[in-house]
């Protein structure tokens, strides 16, 4: 396999998903195109704009490729291609949602197939925090809290929460402690809850920082857990980076079991 082969062979929990999303678009695109119809029919004197029309985005590819246009495209044409244009914008923003989703729904369907597992633990995916037992609901005006994932035992109501990362952005570092701290603040119980990551953040820098924050004199997280651990540290194997820094500290939680893989974070809580 080549370099530029690689991309059909990664990015499947997007790619599905935008199947789906396609066919929306679609679907709602032939939706606007009637509706378009009969404006422009209520509206033949040009009094309003066209829907879909984008001057801005027709001056930009008109300025680039006008050289090579040998007939100047028709009117319908121009609104085409921006509602594609747009639609393909809107698809690659919506990519972080999507293939975030997609990870919380994999992981919530592996739970869901381990034998005895549910037998444990209740399994709930993108709950809101105070309809798990334990907790407030928000005061009034105060955002609701929502939890990627969240497992709380049968025996004694012990609650796992999971925060649920594809990647870890550097926005989302900080999120974490902000999250666990409004998490603490609703706590009604008087009981530990577990906070929990897993991802498959590549970046054995960023794996690091997740494995070693720290919230007062505690470690944020219960457990760091990551998909494959071996692939990061294969990835950087022999990668030349200065003391301290990433790869090498990684290897450091590995072999100290601070960060684990899924599966033995699975035989753990199924124990």
């Amino acid at each position: 396999m080549t370099a530029m082969d690689l991309g059909s062979h990664i990015d499947y929990l997007f790619k599905r998903a935008t199947l789906d999303l396609t066919r929306a678009t679609e679907a709602r695109e032939r939706r606007y195109r009637i509706q378009a119809q009969l404006q422009r029919a209520r509206h033949a004197d040009g009094s309003v704009p066209m829907p879909g029309d984008d001057p801005e985005l027709r001056e930009i590819i008109t300025s680039v490729l006008g050289p090579w246009l040998r007939h100047e495209p028709s009117t319908d044409a121009w609104q085409h291609l921006s509602r594609r244009t747009r639609a393909y914008i809107g698809q690659e923003n919506k990519r972080k949602n999507l293939v975030g989703e997609g990870f919380e729904d994999t992981l919530a369907a592996i739970l869901s197939k381990i034998e005895g597992l549910q037998l444990l633990y209740k399994i709930y995916i993108r709950p809101n925090l105070h309809d798990l037992p334990g907790f407030y609901p928000p005061r009034q005006g105060d955002k609701t809290r929502q939890v990627d994932l969240a497992l709380i035992r049968r025996t004694d109501n012990h609650r796992i929460l999971v925060t649920c990362k594809w990647s870890i952005r550097s926005d989302r570092e900080e999120q974490f402690a902000t999250d666990f701290n409004a998490y603490s603040r609703l706590e009604s119980s008087r009981q530990r809850f577990d906070y929990v990551l897993i991802t498959n953040e590549f970046d054995p820098a960023r794996l690091a920082a997740a494995c070693e924050v720290m919230e007062g004199a505690n470690q944020l997280f219960s457990s760091v857990v990551h998909v494959n651990p071996s692939g990061p540290l294969a990835a950087y194997d022999g990668a030349v980076q200065a003391p301290g820094r990433g790869i090498e500290r990684a290897k450091g939680h590995v072999t100290s079991g601070r960060l684990i893989g899924v599966e033995k974070w699975l035989t753990a809580i199924a124990g």
